[in-house]
């Protein structure tokens, strides 16, 4: 058996980086203390969401991975805890920003960037304005505890990203989130179908998933979104084995057997099965032009 522990994490964000970096160190802290090995900190944790709006003053915020103020904190926390954690920052290179994931492994070594493929255009979610389409291709990165890909918040609704991080060798696939409420329809709640669409792309590819959304509401201008936290970890057949309520700040923690999730995978015979010749319209905006 090849097991690994893994955490997801929810929380509320502020406009005080260094308030929300103290804040996500606990929570990395209490997940470590619980036998995490990979710890899920959410989408953008450093502020609060500050793409509800559009705003020219907020492209100050993107820096370099070099120059991240979480991503320089939490290299001395994985270290010190032996912990791997993924994390989500705005992106500057060269002229282009980015919504971005690196992988700080247990020395405290920072990986490649991962580029967030799909970007949303919506009320309340104005990241084409910020982001420009992710230019690095899906990712997975070889880690202590496993390989594991990412996918960040909007990539999660496509099974695309899955099933590449699958077929490239994740054992685990995580995804750090931003979503909520729908500025323009308070009636929508999607959570549910937000969930069941991740299950999904963890049972079509035996392959367990972790998930960290944020809690609270925010305000930008007079844009306001009340996320709905609900972060949750699957095993590899897609069954949510922990989740988080809509609300409370939280840490989940769930054990997984590597190997036998691979057992699963092959066992099902999803991979053998495949059958790429057949899969051009893909490669096409309409199904037909490729």
């Amino acid at each position: 058996m090849r097991k690994v522990t893994v955490a997801a994490t929810q929380m509320s964000c502020t406009w005080d980086v260094q308030e929300n970096i103290r804040n996500a160190e606990k929570l990395v802290r209490e997940a470590a203390a619980k036998g995490a090995q990979i710890i899920l900190l959410q989408e953008l944790f450093e502020r609060v969401y500050f793409c509800q709006q559009q705003h020219e003053e907020y492209f100050s915020f993107a820096r370099t991975a070099a120059e991240n103020d979480a991503i320089r904190h939490f290299q001395n926390i994985a270290k010190e805890l032996s912990v791997v954690l993924p994390i989500s920052f705005y992106e500057q290179a060269g002229q282009c920003l980015f919504n971005s994931v690196v992988v700080i492994d247990t020395d405290g070594s920072v990986s490649d960037v991962y580029r967030k493929s799909h970007i949303p255009d919506g009320p309340g979610y104005s990241e084409k304005f910020y982001f420009s389409p992710g230019d690095s291709g899906f990712k997975v990165f070889n880690t202590r505890y496993g390989t594991i890909g990412i996918g960040i918040c909007w990539d999660q609704w496509f099974p695309e990203t899955a099933r590449a991080l699958a077929l490239m060798g994740a054992e685990i696939i995580f995804y750090p989130t931003a979503i909520g409420s729908e500025p323009h329809d308070s009636s929508i709640n999607s959570k549910d179908h937000w969930q069941r669409t991740q299950q999904g792309h963890s049972a079509a590819n035996v392959t367990p998933i972790v998930v960290s959304n944020r809690i609270g509401r925010e305000q930008v201008g007079d844009s306001e979104i009340t996320f709905y936290g609900g972060s949750f970890i699957t095993d590899e057949f897609g069954a949510k084995v922990c989740e988080a309520d809509e609300v409370t700040e939280s840490v989940l923690v769930h054990t997984l057997d590597l190997d036998a999730c691979a057992e699963s995978r092959r066992g099902w015979g999803v991979f053998r099965d495949r059958r790429p010749e057949l899969y051009r319209p893909l490669l096409s905006k309409d199904g037909k032009h490729w």
